[in-house]
């Protein structure tokens, strides 16, 4: 089995990836902001509640991320009008602005890395990443048991 020649690989691979992309999105965004707008850019607006899951922390830590968020401006927070109880969160003009500058730098960032393989090769990359983590939870959930 290659558990260790692919735990060095990858931990080297998003090691790079998280140095380039906390230097070349700063000082105006991070990588946690820059996942909430991209999920705003993708839906009009959402729930705090609702980036939980994909940000994968508390609801506590949503929070504090969405109020350093509103303050640079990139989004902004609106009770329902119908119901009081609920917020929504959506992206403004220079929160989308961020966002096309965030993605550019991210592509940028794996268009370099990929571009070191052959067409062929980054297909069957993708096919065989698609692979692992698509089974990769019931496996875990498995082992565990």
């Amino acid at each position: 089995m290659y558990t260790q020649d692919f735990a060095k690989l990858w931990s080297k691979l998003t090691k790079n990836y998280q140095s380039h992309m906390e230097t070349y999105l700063a000082p105006s965004l991070t990588e946690a902001q820059l996942s909430v707008l991209e999920l705003l850019d993708q839906r009009e607006k959402m729930k705090p509640s609702d980036f939980i899951p994909f940000l994968a922390t508390t609801p506590a830590a949503v929070t504090m991320l969405l109020d350093r968020m509103e303050r640079a401006g990139l989004i902004v927070r609106e009770r329902d009008l119908d119901d009081r109880r609920i917020v929504w969160v959506s992206i403004t003009e220079k929160g989308q602005t961020e966002t096309q500058r965030g993605l550019q730098i991210r592509n940028d960032f794996l268009g370099t890395v990929l571009d070191q393989i052959s067409s062929h090769n980054q297909q069957l990359l993708i096919f065989l990443l698609g692979k692992i983590t698509t089974t990769g939870e019931p496996v875990l959930n498995r082992e565990r048991a």
